[in-house]
């Protein structure tokens, strides 16, 4: 006969093993993870998620290693969190790495909860965020945690465009494990105490002589400004995990869902003033895109992305009637708006996001061109150009455009044109629409005129306007139909509201194929 199991005690061991799991490496190393100015893997967790949301899983999974004396060394949970949540009640999915156990190395059983919880959410079409603090992968498994790598870049690769995914970097993230947020959509980083690199200071050091810090080589600050790799940078974690709950306010669950959308107070028809004046009548002076955005979209909320890499063109995401869209912007106040490699490469990401979520894309043109120079050209300006024109092109979303002022030469086609099936193109008074501008184009087709004229510097002037009169300006295309509309600036919002409502059953046909071959 066998004994009856006793409920209480049953109890008892479960609240033991739940705290024992909770307890992470300890509260030594909990203290020094605080030391370090770093919250732990749960403190991230309750930040993140709304509260009492929290369902973990694989509690208390542990490693299989049993060499250099790991068989001794377990502890549960095996040094991820993993499992889903809420924010603003929508789920999400996620893991955070535990620096506090065993450095949050991934070994085998490390890299099997992470992948269950990718799994769960494809399934499912929930949203995946990794919060990264490791220190890379567990020696002693050696070959086997290299390959619960290979499994979960393996998931991040079948993931995109299906679920959105979010990296913050909290910490370490060196080695191979940078592959796995590089594939993922955004990547958040932390000032002061998160970087990421393939190789550290000491292997650049051995190999080829350079002093570097952890800091200058892959610290959130050369990330969001130098490479591009990180598309926010903050001050503190609780900043960071703010902004990615305000992110996932604009994304849908997955590419089944329509873009979440809210209650707005700003009416649709609202006209705004401010842009009436807001081009200056020198066609070279600045002016900044921020301020047309803001002007436009729902009460002038624009969450911009990688705000400090390729600055001269704005990406990000706002409202328009409570519906989210994703903005593109050439932007006058950094370059004159021109489009260079870096910013090609940087818009070019987003608006695929935007076009693998069902995101619209609202686009503000002002742009000269594209930069000038042999570091541009041997740098690959060819292909970084045709890569924005390859996702503007490709994209089926609905897509409406808006020409500010200058749009010359091929960087007008590249933008969002109509040529590249934008939906519906609108262009203010003061756009100029032409193969270049009306100074250079008159140099080029009036040279004789002007080395004939008894006053040059007078006979340039008479012919720049009457080259804009004629051929630099808005009506011209529009009598071809490359722009559907010309508007008054203040009548902006309205029009582009009232195109998007228009738009939001677009059904697009493309030709059928595996997938095309993106200039990489």
């Amino acid at each position: 006969m066998t004994d009856p199991i006793d409920p209480d005690a049953g109890r008892a061991h479960l609240d033991r093993l739940n705290a024992e799991a909770e307890k992470g490496g300890g509260e030594a190393r909990v203290q020094k993870q605080h030391e370090a100015g770093k919250l732990t893997a749960r403190e991230r967790i309750a930040l993140l998620l709304d509260p009492g949301s929290f369902v973990e899983l694989d509690k208390f999974k542990t490693h299989r290693c049993t060499d250099f004396g790991m068989a001794d060394q377990k502890v549960l949970g095996d040094g991820v969190v993993t499992g889903y949540g809420t924010v603003d009640g929508r789920q999400v999915f996620l893991f955070a790495q535990d620096f506090t156990v065993f450095g949050g190395s991934l070994s085998e059983a490390f890299a099997e909860k992470i992948c269950k919880v990718m799994d769960l959410a494809l399934d499912v079409g929930s949203p995946v965020v990794g919060l990264y603090d490791s220190g890379g992968a567990r020696i002693q498994e050696g070959v086997a945690a290299l390959a619960g790598y290979a499994d979960i870049f393996l998931r991040n690769t079948l993931a995109s465009g299906v679920v959105p995914q979010i990296s913050v970097i909290l910490g370490p993230c060196a080695g191979g494990a940078v592959y796995s947020p590089a594939i993922t959509d955004f990547i958040f980083m932390v000032k002061e105490t998160s970087y990421l690199f393939i190789n550290g200071p000491d292997v650049i050091r051995a190999v080829g002589g350079e002093e570097v810090t952890r800091e200058d080589l892959g610290g959130a600050r050369v990330h969001a400004t130098r490479s591009g790799v990180a598309h926010f940078a903050h001050d503190s974690e609780q900043e960071s995990l703010r902004a990615v709950r305000e992110l996932l306010s604009f994304l849908p669950a997955s590419n089944r869902e329509e873009p979440p959308a809210r209650r707005s107070d700003d009416a649709p028809a609202r006209r705004e003033d401010l842009l009436r004046t807001i081009v200056p009548g020198d066609p070279e002076k600045p002016y900044d895109m921020h301020e047309v955005v803001r002007a436009v979209v729902d009460e002038g909320r624009f969450l911009e992305v990688a705000d400090q890499f390729a600055p001269n063109v704005l990406v990000g995401f706002a409202r328009l009637a409570g519906r989210s869209v994703g903005v593109v912007a050439n932007q006058p106040a950094v370059l004159g708006g021109v489009l260079d490699g870096d910013a090609s490469a940087k818009a070019a990401r987003f608006v695929r996001f935007c076009d693998a979520f069902d995101v619209p894309l609202l686009t503000f043109v002002d742009v000269p061109g594209f930069m000038p120079g042999t570091a541009q050209e041997w740098g690959g300006l060819a292909k970084h150009g045709a890569k924005l024109l390859y996702a503007f092109a490709a994209a089926t979303v609905p897509k409406v455009t808006v020409i500010t002022r200058r749009a010359y030469g091929a960087a007008y086609a590249v933008m969002a044109s109509k040529h590249l099936r934008s939906d519906v193109n609108l262009a203010w008074p003061t756009a100029e629409i032409a193969v270049m501008s009306p100074e250079g184009a008159v140099g080029i087709v009036a040279r004789r005129e002007l080395e004939a004229a008894r006053d040059p510097v007078v006979e340039r002037a008479r012919l720049v306007q009457q080259y804009r009169d004629e051929y630099a300006n808005p009506y011209r295309a529009a009598a071809l139909g490359y722009v559907d509309e010309v508007v008054k600036p203040e009548e902006t919002r309205p029009r582009v509201i009232r195109a998007l409502e228009m738009l939001r059953t677009k059904r697009a046909v493309i030709p059928p194929r595996k997938h095309g071959n993106l200039p990489l």
